[in-house]
């Protein structure tokens, strides 16, 4: 038996007593990929990115493992209720226009110290000032770094489009904006880097933009290390107190855990292993969050159809945001309905070993957005379920 084959053996017999849909978290494997995260970050701290994990159980659990301290989220309100249950490094990755939001951080004491919001304006200094509502907290800062990579003269341009703080001299300006402004206290930078850590370069069937997408990340890490190292520079001659600097991604850890420059590593969709990570060659994790469909129709020789399943990921549109038929192996989907609201065929051998009922389990595209379709996740160990924990949507909580 192969291990594909005895995880679905696992799987199918710990959740034998549950109907489908079902989410599971394989405990093994979260560990073992939290242990390997740890291992590429060379001894630099890993602050778990919430939005890849939507889960405070698990979040705690990860937090409670030696090699990782404080929580990247991604909305202000996300990062209150975080800090609130608890949780006392949170910083808010993504400027907010939340003005109420801003008025509770702005009049808690103990938010004020535990959350830091980034920003890259001005103009968000002045949206925060407006909204603080009477509350004279002081407000801890971060400001981003654009990591883009641009060729010919600035004309191409690869990467994300976030901050527009490109260079070392337009971070020193924000930074000392930040530092004459009364109630803000600059303590951090970050700088994501997708086009390395989120963009696969093992692409199976397309060797040539595999190397190609190899060839850039190359040129794009050559490039950032420089500009970053003068940034962080630039940015403590105004800022000497600053606290970190966030770098990093699941898919560029160990690139940039060697910068000197980087004091902590942004890491979490490594923990759940999702389908996108399966293009690679930088690491190999463990898939670990998993979800089943039920098998309600047998249409004909080869084909079964289970119950919706179409759960597409955010980002551009394309069969890579889908998520994959992973168990058994060699399901396929129609190419004429694909995964759907309502129903899904499945194509393959393997369905005509299936029986209504059974389960088929998938693997979604990205991580954390799967338990925005699952109240609960089922947590595995072995052949048992030891524990049933709530997704942030299981607690009543949807922050986008």
């Amino acid at each position: 038996m192969t291990a594909r084959a005895a995880d679905r053996t696992r799987y199918d017999r710990a959740t034998a007593h549950l109907d489908a849909p079902v989410a599971v978290v394989d405990l093994e494997a979260f560990d073992a990929n939290a242990d390997d995260l740890v291992r590429r970050a060379g001894g630099k701290p890993v602050r778990v990115a919430s939005k890849s994990v939507r889960c405070r159980a698990l979040l705690e659990r990860v937090l409670a493992r030696p090699g990782f301290a404080g929580i990247m989220s991604f909305t202000l309100a996300e990062s209150l209720w975080l800090a609130r249950a608890g949780f006392d490094d949170v910083l808010l990755a993504y400027p907010s226009a939340d003005r109420s939001a801003y008025a509770e951080l702005a009049a808690d004491p103990a938010l004020a110290a535990a959350v830091t919001v980034v920003v890259d304006d001005p103009a968000q200094l002045e949206l925060i000032d407006a909204a603080r509502a009477g509350g004279g907290e002081e407000i801890r800062v971060c400001l981003e770094l654009d990591t883009s990579l641009r060729l010919l003269g600035g004309r191409i341009r690869i990467g994300a489009l976030r901050s527009p703080l490109r260079s070392p001299a337009q971070l020193a300006e924000l930074a000392r904006a930040v530092e004459r402004r009364p109630g803000f206290r600059l303590v951090g930078l970050m700088a994501y880097e997708g086009h390395v850590a989120g963009v696969g370069d093992s692409v199976a069937g397309r060797p040539l933009r595999s190397r190609a997408v190899r060839l850039m990340q190359a040129a794009a890490r050559r490039e950032l290390t420089d500009r970053r190292a003068e940034a962080v520079r630039a940015v403590r001659a105004v800022a000497p107190g600053l606290e970190f600097v966030n770098g990093g991604g699941t898919g560029s850890v160990q690139h940039t855990a060697a910068e000197s420059a980087v004091t902590e590593i942004a890491a979490g969709s490594g923990l759940y292993v999702p389908r996108l990570f399966d293009n690679y060659t930088s690491f190999r994790g463990r898939p670990a969050a998993l979800f089943a469909q039920p098998v309600v129709r047998r249409p004909g020789v080869g084909v079964v159809t289970v119950l919706g399943g179409g759960y597409p990921a955010s980002g551009a549109a394309g069969a890579d945001r889908l998520p994959v038929p992973y168990l058994p192996a060699g399901l396929r989907y129609d190419p004429q309905e694909g995964p759907g609201e309502a129903q899904t065929p499945l194509l393959g051998a393997p369905a005509d070993d299936l029986l209504i009922g059974d389960k088929v389990w998938f693997r979604h595209a990205k991580a954390g957005e799967l338990c925005e379709r699952f109240d609960e996740l089922r947590l595995i160990e072995g052949e048992r379920i030891t524990a049933t924990v709530p997704t942030y949507r299981g607690e009543g909580r949807a922050f986008l």
